[in-house]
């Protein structure tokens, strides 16, 4: 397949998303952000979203394991550099995992909460994603909601937030991300669709599909007229765009002034042929 590939930090801070591409795979990573909470590691979320994505790669990219079983392994081996840290910290290091794979008959993919997976056919928009964590502490969300983006009380409350989402990241009735522990690839949405029925496919983290989902300023169609027409980075742009005009999230609430956006557009390269065929 064709790739192409978009990713912007969200403000001045370091950009906490990760992506890659190949000719049969397409990888998206949102590091979770610890709003200044203690994570128990010294090596932080852009170098823990690093280690998991160039490994999910090596895993993935010659389709021997199913995604499942590729994240799982990757999850291991960077919980194995860094040992000395405290692995057991509900604020560990973490991250969304959306992960597209081509097949000789299908596209597969993995998505572990929120980073969705959008695929077009014939001008229908078929939106893979994990929302899980949407049901997690809503009266804090709602909370959140209530104080300008940026001020001293906004901060606090995403701070009361993040902290309440830790209690039950990882845990049987919440939700379910990429940390430490492999078992979390078990909780992972997998699913196929065939290569037959894609006309393109974008995968993205929050920061870039709230323009559709959140922010209503655009339709999946145009979304992806513009990815077709002129590429992931304008898409990003565009998100930047209507961020600008409302500074203080009265418009659209939301915990940072800008996040951190994504995107990796992919197209089925009609001449490719894909010789083996590993499981879903």
């Amino acid at each position: 397949m064709r790739v192409s590939l978009a990713t912007e930090a969200g403000g001045s801070a370091t950009n906490e998303d990760w992506a890659a591409g190949t000719p049969t795979l397409a990888v998206v990573l949102d590091g979770l952000s610890t709003g200044g909470l203690d994570t128990g590691c010294s090596h932080g979320v852009p170098w823990y979203v690093a280690q998991l994505g160039g490994r999910l790669v090596a895993q993935l990219g010659g389709g021997a394991h199913t995604l499942k079983e590729g994240l799982a392994r990757a999850l291991e081996e960077v919980a194995s550099l860094h040992p000395r840290c405290d692995l057991k910290n509900p604020g560990t290091p973490s991250a969304t995992v959306s992960v597209l794979r081509e097949e000789p008959e299908n596209f597969s993919f993995l998505i572990l909460a929120d980073s969705p997976i959008i695929f077009e056919h014939s001008g229908e928009y078929a939106v893979h994603t994990d929302l899980r964590v949407d049901s997690v502490v809503p009266e804090l969300r709602a909370e959140t909601e209530r104080f300008a983006t940026g001020s001293p009380e906004h901060q606090a409350s995403v701070r009361r937030m993040i902290t309440a989402q830790r209690l039950t990241r990882n845990t049987v009735g919440g939700y379910w991300v990429a940390a430490a522990e492999p078992e979390a690839a078990s909780h992972a949405v997998v699913g196929s669709v065939p290569r037959s029925t894609v006309d393109s496919v974008a995968v993205m983290s929050d920061g870039t599909s709230r323009l559709v989902t959140e922010y209503g300023v655009m339709s999946w169609a145009e979304a992806f007229t513009q990815l077709h027409h002129e590429g992931p980075f304008e898409l990003i742009s565009a998100v930047r765009a209507a961020e600008a005009t409302d500074p203080q999230g009265k418009r659209w609430p939301r915990y940072k002034r800008g996040d951190d956006a994504t995107v990796v557009f992919c197209k089925p390269d009609p001449l490719t042929v894909i010789k083996s065929s590993p499981k879903t």
